[in-house]
């Protein structure tokens, strides 16, 4: 009865309320901006850092996946933070280490330096990508509920367009060189340390924006979260009718903790590890080594330095349009049909990519690909990105947003999140020496991961499209 009641309130708010709604997920999904800006400025400055603490490959990539370990810790601790101090609070505090990890990292003083610096800045974005999900599934009515969660991949994937394009206008102002200077200061640190701008937006945005209506009933302000009801849920709402539904539904519950996601044969509650297999494959498909190590992979197979910004670039672009796609269709056709859409593409374009490498020739940074097969290996790296964004980008947002039981739901978006980090860092690790060793066995590797989740959607993943939050569980 409570997911029938929901839909019709959700419409009549789309007048009147429905632009509210949207400013509230798109402030809490700057969060999400800043993820992508970190995850993808840091392409820009891989040769840089290399050639600043002369280092190889290996040690490189631990440094760059440092943030992904702090990402991991945020995210895993997040939930319970945030049902003690608020949703509004967590947004504050990764704004500020955010802030603290730009500055840091844009003035290393050494390696160790600068991969600390990186892990607060993943702590930053670990809980931010915790709080972003879960602030705009319980504020947003549940019509429009897929549509204003996908703004979480689309700030992200916005994110990694900017960072691109603040790189490729930095590297232009340092004549082409990473290392180049501009007033006192080599150009990657520029990269590195213009991400105060977003982060110290993303901290005023908190400021404006009002807490959850959970959260405030959960400690007690129910005047308050009737008034944040009425902004985000109409005029026409019963207001006494909403909050006695989260009353109920907090009654059967107490705060979250690591206890409450145990149960069954294997340690996790099934739908804990539904959430587990979402987050992880989404990363091992391989979907962050095209945004951390793109402009350096398209400099391998002989693009020049500022050329390699610009392909770049235009596969933020493919991004953008797919995550677009996504945002229209995921209410409408819902998130298993676009999940599987998605899985055959990548599956298919990581093939064609597997294949294109495959006649690479020299090793290290002279290696080349043959004319045909290199047109090959950039269409199938844009197809493979646009599959991604306009599925699995997307679709495991808005599902770990909304399938988890109210009861566990902070703490188990946690611990999915944080196995999504940990996915991303093996990833990114990983990949510098699986290329040495063999690029085209790197991507029969994600194209194989590809294809083992369309079974996985079939048989587990829910459809969660059109039910109220109360519902889930």
């Amino acid at each position: 009865m409570t997911g029938t009641a929901q839909a019709p309130e959700g419409r009549k708010a789309r007048p009147e309320h429905l632009s509210r709604v949207v400013f509230l997920a798109a402030a809490a999904a700057m969060g999400g901006f800043l993820f992508g800006y970190d995850s993808a400025v840091i392409n820009g400055a891989v040769v840089a850092i290399r050639d600043r603490f002369d280092v190889g490959s290996e040690l490189l990539a631990q440094v760059i996946a440092a943030a992904l370990i702090g990402c991991a810790i945020g995210a895993a601790t997040a939930g319970r933070i945030a049902d003690r101090i608020g949703r509004i609070r967590v947004m504050q505090i990764a704004s500020v280490l955010f802030i603290a990890s730009a500055l840091g990292s844009a003035l290393p003083t050494a390696l160790w330096d600068l991969a600390l610096w990186r892990v607060i800045g993943g702590i930053a974005i670990g809980m931010a990508s915790v709080i972003a999900p879960a602030y705009i599934a319980e504020v947003s009515p549940s019509a429009y509920r897929g549509r204003l969660a996908s703004f979480q991949q689309a700030a992200i994937v916005i994110g990694i367009a900017v960072s691109q394009l603040v790189n490729f206008g930095i590297l232009n102002l340092a004549d082409g060189e990473q290392r180049g200077e501009i007033g006192g200061f080599e150009a990657w640190q520029w990269m590195l340390g213009i991400m105060v701008v977003p982060a110290l937006i993303y901290g005023l945005l908190s400021f404006l924006i009002p807490e959850s209506p959970r959260y405030l009933v959960s400690v007690g302000r129910t005047e308050e979260a009737r008034k944040v009801l009425r902004e985000v849920e109409g005029k026409t709402v019963n207001l006494d009718t909403r909050v006695t539904e989260i009353e109920q539904n907090m009654r059967h519950e107490r705060k979250p903790s690591f206890k409450d996601l145990l149960g069954g044969k294997f340690l996790f509650l099934p739908i804990v590890w539904i959430g587990i297999g979402l987050s992880v494959f989404q990363q091992l498909v391989g979907i962050n080594v095209i945004f951390y190590y793109s402009s350096s992979l398209w400099q391998s197979v002989g693009i020049d330095p500022e050329s390699s910004f610009l392909y770049s670039f235009e596969t933020s672009i493919v991004n953008i349009v797919g995550t677009v796609i996504a945002m229209l269709l995921v209410d409408r056709l819902g998130r298993k049909p676009l999940a599987l859409i998605g899985s055959v593409g990548m599956t298919i374009s990581l093939g064609l990519a597997a294949w294109a490498f495959s006649y690479k020739t020299g090793t290290g940074k002279d290696i080349s690909l043959p004319d045909l097969q290199g047109t090959v290996a950039l269409f199938a790296a844009n197809f493979f990105v646009l599959f991604f964004a306009l599925s699995w980008g997307v679709v495991v947002w808005v599902l770990l947003g909304e399938m988890f039981p109210g009861k566990i739901r902070a703490a188990a978006l946690g611990v999915a999140a944080s196995a999504q980090w940990i996915a991303n860092w093996l990833i990114t690790v990983t990949f510098p020496p699986l290329s040495d060793w063999n690029l085209s066995g790197a991507y029969v590797i994600y194209a194989a991961f590809a294809l083992l989740s369309i079974p996985f959607i079939l048989k587990w993943v829910p459809e969660t499209k059109g039910k109220a939050l109360e519902e889930m569980g």
